[in-house]
């Protein structure tokens, strides 16, 4: 046999494919879980269902900040512009008679559309200074809005358009719209990465030139990911606001909202899908145990970001993938041979 026919021979028993099979059955697994987490309102107070909103908002919030950072290299600490944005694109849709629930995909869209001059402005900085900016920016954000006295002023305005509903069917559809949120985040950023533009994000952000040398567009790349972002940030502020049913600017532009991005991220994992969702279990597990605590709280907070800083650099997720090889969000291909199977990242 020549080595071409040896060469054919041995492709031929290679099976390559987008999901291996402990990925088909954490789907599944999580698919389940999603049925049981939407028939919660039915099953316990509601008290605990609006608990758990905060907890989807995190996650929506850490997901999208690492897939701007994570995966897209871009770094900021200005995410609470959006938060902002969709906020009041809501409060403003509200008062115009739109539904407050439907004006949350409305607001999202704003954001994105806010994110394209926005992006023109930030992109021209790098590093560390792209950081400062967005936070500038953010800030510029908050001060134009508290100078629109249609939308409050500075002291923030309540959300119209919500007495008519009962008060357990508001509590049940924010639940739901706030786990539809935490789903389709984490499941457009699996969606994204698994595709072109997720395989173009990720050298863009290993290495610019390299990846525009090989063909990339650079700027198109992360002008997706940050108009991403920014829209699901967006949708998040709408969350947020009809769930207090009011907002305040100095609060839903405040530069906390990135702080707890940043620190679940770090803490579930940088660079992982899996990441935020863990980072953030981790995080409301924490702010339900030590709330009371006063500042010891932050000191605490501070101590858990300090140390997974140093001693786990891939977050706990990436302790877990280290030790065990599991993955519920595979990004790559997964080759198979006599047998066995490989996932590569």
């Amino acid at each position: 046999m020549t080595l071409s026919q040896t060469l054919i021979a041995r492709a031929a028993q290679v099976r390559v494919s987008r999901a291996a099979r402990s990925s088909k059955v954490s789907a599944a697994a999580m698919a389940l879980s999603a049925v049981v987490l939407a028939a919660l309102p039915f099953l316990v107070f509601s008290t605990v269902t609006d608990t758990l909103v905060n907890l989807f908002v995190l996650i929506a919030l850490a997901s999208m900040w690492n897939l701007l950072a994570g995966f897209g290299g871009l770094v900021s600490v200005g995410q609470q512009a959006y938060i902002g944005i969709g906020a009041y694109s809501v409060i403003a849709l509200a008062d115009q008679g739109v539904q407050p629930y439907l004006a949350v995909p409305l607001g999202a869209l704003t954001c994105a559309l806010f994110a394209v001059p926005t992006s023109w402005l930030a992109f021209r900085l790098r590093g560390d200074y792209f950081a400062v900016g967005t936070w500038v920016i953010a800030e510029v954000y908050r001060l134009l809005v508290v100078r629109i006295d249609g939308v409050g002023g500075g002291s923030g305005k309540g959300l119209s358009g919500m007495s008519g509903i009962d008060q357990t069917l508001r509590g049940a559809l924010t639940y739901w719209i706030a786990l539809a949120l935490a789903l389709a985040t984490i499941g457009g950023c699996y969606l994204l990465l698994r595709g072109r533009a997720g395989l173009s994000l990720m050298a863009v952000r290993d290495e610019e030139t390299a990846a525009s040398s090989a063909g990339i567009d650079v700027t198109r790349a992360k002008r997706l990911v940050y108009l991403i972002s920014a829209a699901g940030c967006g949708a998040a502020g709408g969350v947020i606001t009809i769930s207090s049913l009011s907002v305040n600017p100095d609060a839903i532009f405040s530069v906390q909202w990135s702080a707890y991005m940043i620190f679940i991220v770090v803490i579930g994992g940088i660079g992982y899908i899996e990441g935020p969702l863990l980072g953030a279990l981790v995080f409301f597990a924490l702010q339900q145990v030590l709330s009371d605590y006063g500042s010891w709280y932050l000191v605490l907070l501070g101590a858990v970001g300090v140390a997974a800083a140093l001693w786990l650099p891939g977050g706990l997720w990436g302790l877990v993938r280290d030790r065990t090889g599991l993955s519920l969000f595979p990004v790559g291909y997964h080759v198979r041979e006599g047998g066995g199977d490989a996932a590569s990242r």
